[in-house]
């Protein structure tokens, strides 16, 4: 099936790379990621909620644009092409969740409003399969403890999940900065014995999950496009043997499988995104696929750029670098490769 964006996509495409060109060049993106202890800038946040692109997946009736899976993916994947530091796709997220469970209408749109930020609490285990005693809802109150929350010491409100119900709990709470490989993303361990409101149901985070994999997938596809040309960029222009290193056929079959790599999950990104938006029956699979392929492939692409920028690739004033953490980052979250591959053997019947 042949796939192209509609003429208002392409345009959204365009418009987002020309944003973030003007807002979020990899200057100031970097000035962000190693002096701000935020992780993002207020102002430029602000533009984005000016811009509607907080409010790109909700409604009209909650100041949102009510577009879908496609244009956010379009929009994510300029963002990771600008490297573009900040919560946005937890927010998004967030305020999506909370328009579906319905009856926070005034929250969703201070949300999209860019006045306050939400994130979701999910992980009540630092490792994958320990016995932990996961956060309940218990009396009205929340208790517990939340790993690697987005952008926890930053946010006005959690979106806090537990077996039996999602909760929002209101600041002030304890917050514990996590180690993180990419400095423009910020996690927290929250310890919560807080009043919490219930929202709803958990069996709304089945989409929700989706659209997360959808959206670290896009992001993905940036990131390596990003990779991909700073490479052939500077293939063409260092020079061994009196010709740049690009006239190598070595280089070129690896240059070629990184083309490769990018173009499959350009394909696979944007079909669960087209799942997404039209209820496919195979969504849940595709969604999967997409990201775990997405976390594999930029693993090799990003290896590699760093790889064939030789000695300068490895060091700090390279931009290269913030791309391959982020990357790394954006591999492990938001469901992780094992994790996908075990959602996509689940709907897959397996």
């Amino acid at each position: 099936m042949k796939f192209d964006l509609s003429e208002d996509q392409e345009l959204l495409r365009r418009s987002t790379r020309d944003f973030l060109a003007s807002e979020w060049p990899i200057e100031k993106a970097r000035k962000v990621m190693e002096d701000d202890s935020r992780g993002y800038a207020p102002a430029e946040w602000a533009r984005l909620a000016e811009m509607g692109y907080l409010g790109l997946l909700l409604p009209p009736s909650v100041d949102g644009q009510g577009l879908g899976a496609v244009e956010l993916a379009a929009v994510l994947e300029e963002a990771g092409r600008a490297c573009m530091p900040g919560p946005y796709l937890d927010v998004v997220l967030a305020a999506t969740l909370l328009a579906a469970a319905g009856g926070q209408d005034s929250l969703v749109k201070e949300i999209a409003g860019g006045t306050r930020l939400v994130t979701i609490a999910r992980e009540d285990s630092v490792f994958a399969g320990t016995d932990v005693t996961p956060t309940r809802l218990e009396g009205g109150r929340a208790r517990g403890v939340k790993y690697f929350v987005p952008f926890a010491a930053q946010t006005d409100v959690l979106l806090v999940t537990t077996p039996a119900a999602l909760c929002l709990v209101e600041k002030p709470y304890d917050v514990v900065a996590m180690p993180t490989l990419d400095p423009a993303q910020r996690f927290g361990q929250v310890t919560l014995d807080h009043a919490a409101t219930r929202v709803g149901d958990p069996s709304l985070l089945q989409r929700i999950d989706q659209l997360a994999a959808i959206g670290a997938g896009a992001m993905l596809l940036g990131v390596m496009s990003r990779a991909l040309e700073m490479t052939v960029e500077y293939v063409q222009t260092r020079q061994a043997f009196k010709r740049p290193i690009g006239a190598f056929q070595a280089l070129q079959h690896r240059l070629a499988d990184m083309l490769l790599k990018t173009e499959s999950t350009r394909s696979a990104v944007y079909r669960a995104a087209w799942c997404f938006d039209t209820d496919d029956a195979s969504t849940a699979l595709a969604c999967a696929s997409a990201k775990a392929y997405a976390g594999d492939a930029s693993r090799l692409v990003c290896g590699e750029a760093v790889q064939m920028h030789g000695g300068i690739g490895f060091t700090w004033e390279l931009d290269l670098h913030c791309y391959f953490k982020r990357g790394k980052t954006l591999e492990q979250h938001y469901g992780s490769t094992e994790v996908q591959l075990q959602r996509a053997l689940a709907a897959a019947g397996y």
